[in-house]
């Protein structure tokens, strides 16, 4: 007779002939996990579960969407108009597009701050990247579905890049879009392709945390758990924590969807699609900006379409660029001066990319990409010769107790005074 590891004898009927249950438990009760984490490592369950969300809402949504030009704005509208609470799934969908990068975002400059990229998680942070540009590729063809003018105007100016390519661009362009021009094969095709790709993304997020279990979490001293003194039990410690952070984004999320739900979004997406006229100035989701400023600095269409797409393979390669085995940036002081620098950096890269492209913007965007390729190419890989570094603690555990000891001894003198 088998042991029984739970009180629901149906449980245990099915975890003794399957094992799922054990396994559950295992990496979400018992998994040992480093006990000095912050509030920054909540962002990646939140990143799951705006996924799920995500995919949800977009489930229901396609069930009343009609994927076709002459009827592609007006199923939206009749979804905000006539489908029983239609607009709120349609705004939870949008705005969750916008947090959804808004928590990976975060994520990812967690994982720069503290060094969570270096060995032996590189494949963890390539994963991590390559889910950015799953997400990337999924929110540029969900925006195309509105088939509104910044969707149409958007889908024609991106796809259009693909044309610099020597040879083989205007192949792609036309394999792209279906035809020769952004038409309904394209619609089609986009909408096909961004109900599938959620799926993938949940695949490589799948391998992701196969991944992170692998070696376990980085942490904010950045050094390895040196047995059981320096980790606890995931549940009931961070899935607690977890709930917190949870209950504070989706205050913010509910906020945005209920107050301000198109404020993320670009007034002239709720003008129907028309290829005669322009709008004055076509610009991405605000979550592209960042590249589509760095697009526009360079004057070269296709050194602007490699030095775009190069903004994201560097973050491919960074574990081989930064050589310095000291993870977190608390003990790097130069590097984190730099990390301050290449986040404001990316944040001026967005505003430049809203922006025209002309005049001062120009100068200011080329300056900024120069600056965010030379932070990962040139800096990182030479910072490791120069830095001043500062020790590193023998266990995750010392700075806690050296700092209640130090509390201890401040108490003890106050009592005596």
């Amino acid at each position: 007779m088998a042991k029984t590891k739970f009180k629901n004898p149906i449980v245990n009927w099915i975890d003794y002939r399957l094992g799922l249950f054990s396994f559950l438990n295992h990496e979400l009760t018992e998994y040992p996990t480093p006990k000095n984490l912050n509030y920054f490592w909540n962002f990646g369950s939140l990143a799951g579960i705006t996924l799920v969300i995500m995919i949800i809402t977009g489930i229901v949504l396609s069930m009343h969407y009609t994927a076709h030009i002459d009827y592609a704005f007006d199923s939206v509208e009749r979804i905000m108009r006539d489908v029983n609470h239609g607009w709120l799934l349609r705004y939870i969908h949008m705005n969750g597009a916008s947090f959804f990068f808004i928590v990976t975002y975060i994520h990812i400059f967690r994982g720069l701050y503290y060094g969570s990229y270096k060995a032996p998680r590189e494949l963890l942070w390539i994963l991590g990247v390559l889910i950015l540009l799953l997400m990337m590729a999924t929110a540029f063809m969900g925006y195309v579905l509105p088939w509104g003018q910044m969707s149409f105007w958007g889908a024609t100016v991106i796809t259009n890049l693909f044309s610099a390519l020597p040879l083989i661009g205007e192949s792609v362009v036309t394999w792209l879009w279906g035809g020769f021009s952004v038409d309904n094969a394209t619609l089609n095709r986009f909408f096909s392709l961004h109900f599938v790709l959620p799926f993938v993304i949940v695949g490589v997020v799948i391998l992701h945390l196969i991944a992170l279990h692998k070696f376990g979490s980085n942490n904010p001293i950045g050094i390895d758990v040196k047995g059981k003194q320096d980790t606890i039990p995931f549940h009931p410690y961070y899935t607690i924590k977890d709930l917190f952070g949870l209950g504070v984004f989706l205050t913010f999320f509910a906020a945005a969807v209920f107050f301000f739900p198109n404020f993320m979004g670009h007034p002239d997406n709720y003008i129907p699609a028309n290829p005669l006229v322009t709008p004055a100035h076509i610009v991405p989701e605000w979550y592209f900006l960042p590249f589509y400023a760095i697009l526009r600095a360079v004057p070269d269409k296709l050194g602007g379409v490699l030095a775009m797409f190069g903004a994201i393979v560097v973050l491919f390669i960074l574990p081989w660029l930064d050589r310095q085995p000291i993870r977190s940036s608390n003990f790097r002081p130069l590097y984190k001066m730099f990390f301050w620098i290449l986040f404001a950096d990316c944040i001026l890269l967005g505003y430049l990319g809203a922006m025209p492209a002309e005049g001062i913007y120009v100068v200011l965007s080329r300056i900024a990409t120069g600056y965010y390729f030379f932070h990962f190419l040139i800096l990182l890989p030479l910072l490791p010769k120069f830095e001043p570094t500062r020790a590193l603690p023998v266990s995750i555990g010392s700075p806690i107790f050296e700092r209640s000891s130090y509390a201890s001894h401040v108490m003890a003198a106050r009592e005596k005074k």
